[in-house]
């Protein structure tokens, strides 16, 4: 049996939900980004991935969690996701958060340094939620902890 793609078992899943239209992905013409304001040697960086603090089924109600650099979680959760499980998986913890390399470049000074926490956005599949609850909620964390850039790692 061939496996199905993302776009179309994401549209299936959907479905089932009971949601008449499909799903539709987010487009923008205009990219939110802009230009750092400062070398990143001298930068607070704040790091978001999209995994979550505690283990949930696909049914719980995903949220914003915050926890402490200096306290970084030893696991993190994503069974709950659409990700391409082949390409991946969640036994590297680096890999989909990084926060052990970026303490080392923080010691070695290419990065200023670490904002005190770090965010656990998972992917809500909700645009609205998104840009109207999880994105404002998630930039008055980072500008609270005084984060010069955000590097978001999704899984």
């Amino acid at each position: 049996m061939d496996p199905i793609a993302y776009m179309e078992r994401t549209r299936r899943y959907y479905a089932a939900q009971g949601f008449e239209k499909p799903y539709q992905w987010a487009h923008f013409d205009d990219m939110p980004f802009t230009k750092p304001r400062k070398p990143l040697a001298e930068s607070r960086l704040a790091l978001i991935t999209t995994a979550s603090l505690v283990p949930r089924i696909e049914t719980d109600k995903r949220s914003l969690v915050s926890g402490f650099v200096d306290d970084p979680p030893k696991r993190l959760y994503a069974d709950d996701l659409f990700w391409d499980r082949k390409a991946t998986h969640l036994d590297d913890l680096n890999s989909y958060f990084p926060i052990d390399h970026l303490k080392a470049f923080t010691d070695s000074g290419r990065i200023g340094s670490l904002a005190k926490r770090f965010h656990c956005l998972p992917t809500e599949y909700s645009q609205r939620r998104t840009l109207t609850i999880d994105a404002p909620e998630l930039l008055r964390r980072c500008r609270e902890d005084c984060a010069d850039l955000a590097m978001l790692v999704p899984l």
